[in-house]
């Protein structure tokens, strides 16, 4: 009886181990494929600008990106002239 108890805990102990395992793999997969939406320097390349202007700013990976300041919410935030491929502009263009 005392063997089955055993046995009865360390199958739910692995269990919970599993549980957080693909938790924290599922977590760092999202991760690796990235966050949504524009990076901190597409906003910090519209501060003090208004909307419509042209900023750019040098992307993470080094590349220098280009476009025009425009409002996403409450604050201006940089729309690249080439927006990488699968990326979204955050609106669709004919909501106009």
């Amino acid at each position: 009886m005392k063997v089955i108890k055993q046995s009865s805990i360390a199958v739910a102990l692995l269990g919970v181990l599993i549980a957080f395992g693909a938790f924290g793999h599922d977590a760092a997969a999202q991760e690796r494929r990235g966050h949504h939406g524009p990076p901190p320097e597409a906003y910090t390349a519209c501060e003090d600008k208004s909307e419509g202007d042209a900023a750019e700013f040098v992307s993470p990976r080094g590349d220098t990106v280009t476009g025009t300041c425009e409002w996403e919410g409450d604050r201006l935030v940089l729309r690249p002239d080439n927006p990488p491929p699968g990326g979204h502009r955050g609106r669709n263009d004919n909501d106009d």
